[in-house]
């Protein structure tokens, strides 16, 4: 029986990737995922097998995993980040059951985006948080707002993904419109661009001048809650303890 590795990378560089992760790697007769991707994988295992898809190839790219291991290969589909969190996790476990494939799958986690960039800008998740993806591809975009307006009121820190493309240039700002409802001005905000990577940059700023920030697809978005402060150039939230 053939073994598919749902494997979850971490930002980038092998520091960030879990003991695991590395393993499930190198004990691969094949790895796969999305072009980046592989591309950054290649330094640090220049000798594996790859097979890639570009963008918008999920599907395909998940059907060639599967397709591998049916042949009694072990494979490893990786994604960058955590592989259950926005990552290829659940399609792989629906096309493989959709095919009818007799493998084993295990899903490996690494380290997400939003845990990443909280560790560049200091302690801004240290109470309950949502993640939230701008991008409306899959999700309607009344939806993604609905969303933004209920963690608003609930006073949740938001940790928001794809917040910007070269399509969706407006997106960030009418998050924050709606947080602001709720939420004072000054409210600290952090903005870090390809967390753990070799180029990785970050800024903090508030929440009624993020629309004035550099933000793009590379970049993780963190909104404290109404306790988040900034204190040395770093965003805590307080979880309560008593100091």
């Amino acid at each position: 029986m053939g073994k598919l590795y749902v494997a979850g990378f971490g930002p980038g560089g092998r520091e960030h990737m879990t003991a695991k992760c590395i393993q499930v790697i190198e004990e691969a007769d094949v790895v796969t995922g999305y072009t980046t991707y592989i591309n950054l994988l290649k330094e640090y295992f220049p000798d594996k097998k790859y097979l890639s898809t570009p963008m918008m190839q999920e599907v395909k790219r998940c059907r060639m995993a599967v397709e591998e291991a049916q042949k009694d290969q072990v494979v490893a589909m990786v994604s960058s980040g955590d592989s259950g969190i926005y990552g290829m996790a659940g399609i792989i476990y629906q096309i493989a059951e959709e095919m009818g494939a007799d493998i084993e799958i295990e899903t490996v986690p690494g380290v997400t985006a939003a845990s990443a960039a909280a560790s560049v800008l200091g302690a801004p998740l240290m109470h309950d948080f949502a993640v939230i993806s701008l991008s409306d591809l899959m999700t309607p975009l009344d939806l993604i707002w609905k969303r933004v307006d209920c963690a608003g009121q609930g006073d949740l820190i938001v940790c928001l993904y794809n917040p910007k493309s070269k399509k969706r240039t407006s997106y960030v700002e009418q998050a924050a419109d709606i947080l602001l409802r709720y939420r004072k001005p000054g409210t600290p905000a952090g903005i870090v661009r390809n967390a753990g990577r070799k180029d990785e940059s970050s800024q903090i700023t508030t929440l009624e001048h993020l629309k004035d920030a550099e933000i793009d697809m590379f970049s993780v978005v963190i909104i404290g809650n109404s306790q988040t402060y900034v204190s040395k150039g770093r965003m805590i939230t307080p979880r309560g303890y008593s100091v």
